[in-house]
């Protein structure tokens, strides 16, 4: 049972990650307080946030708010451009504020942001540790330092900051297994153009694990690599998730195809990837439940949503 003081603020909580994040840790006894554009119990907005701080209690805040890139109801221009950037950036500013505004006593522990690891350059050949150099190659790799520069703490020098460098997060109820559920369950599914591209992965579970195992553990600190430890192509979490699911594998998405639906510029974080390696976490002595690919795939291959979310 966590502590009496045991609010979690989550920004973003009603995503993908954040929905199972809250049920994980009221799972675990804290309370969940979410910083959302939705009204509902337990919610506060965003402006809220800004006009009156953090609320009582909060012994972590964790911001995974931001824009989906992939809305296929949105082209790539630069007004949506713009949203995935505010949306990212500036409320991570606005939680870093409010952070530094909260009296000493009533500061987190621990502020944990979301990023992503289109920090480093596409490469088939280039490993990846969170010491390697990345940033300000293009608009993704921009943005990724821009978001993680936003969680600068002026004024909360005993607060620890963790930022997750997220990889492909697999999960059935929302990200990219969503999208892909139903052409694979109807045999048209297949690799991304040759499929040799790296897919840096990370399974649900082990997601909301990692982070529940950031607040409640005082050496983890700095950034991390979230990803699974094993290193997949496109093509073998595709053969993957085709064998979870009893399906052939044998259509593959042209790159061109992806390019001309997203534009390029987003449509490159399908066709391409990177090899990156999750140094810190496997050394800051957390243990995944999800470290095999085929291990996940067969957990969110059922057609029918089973909350089996198991949390340290």
């Amino acid at each position: 049972m966590a502590a009496a003081r045991s609010t979690v603020l989550i920004g973003g909580g009603t995503g993908f990650i954040g929905l199972a994040l809250t049920r994980a840790l009221r799972m675990k006894g804290y309370s969940v307080t979410v910083i959302s554009r939705q009204p509902g119990p337990f919610h506060m907005s965003w402006t809220d946030l800004q006009r009156y701080g953090l609320p009582s209690n909060v012994i972590a805040v964790v911001n995974l708010a931001g824009q989906n890139l992939f809305d296929i109801k949105r082209q790539w221009t630069p007004g949506f451009k713009q949203n995935v950037w505010a949306s990212r950036v500036n409320t991570t500013q606005y939680v870093a504020r409010a952070i530094d505004g909260a009296a000493d006593a009533d500061k987190p522990k621990v502020f944990i942001s979301m990023s992503g690891v289109g920090y480093y350059k596409p490469s088939e050949d280039v490993e990846y540790t969170e010491e390697s150099p990345g940033g300000n190659f293009d608009f993704l790799s921009n943005l990724v330092t821009d978001w993680e520069s936003a969680t600068e703490l002026e004024k909360s020098p005993t607060a620890r900051k963790v930022i997750i460098r997220s990889g492909v997060v697999l999960g059935r109820e929302g990200g990219v297994v969503n999208h892909m559920y139903w052409p694979f369950w109807f045999g048209g599914g297949g690799p991304v153009g040759n499929g040799k591209q790296y897919f840096p992965w990370i399974h649900l579970h082990d997601m909301v694990g990692f982070i529940i195992y950031a607040i409640e553990n005082e050496k983890v600190s700095g950034i991390f690599n979230g990803v699974a430890p094993q290193l997949i192509t496109n093509k073998e979490f595709t053969n993957a998730l085709a064998k979870a699911m009893w399906r052939p594998a044998l259509f593959p998405v042209p790159s061109f195809f992806l390019n001309w639906i997203f534009s390029e510029e987003r449509a490159k974080i399908m066709t391409e990837g990177q090899k990156v390696i999750s140094k810190r976490i496997v050394e800051s002595g957390y243990t995944y439940k999800y470290s095999d690919i085929y291990e996940a795939c067969k957990q969110c291959a059922r057609m029918v949503y089973d909350d089996d979310m198991i949390v340290p």
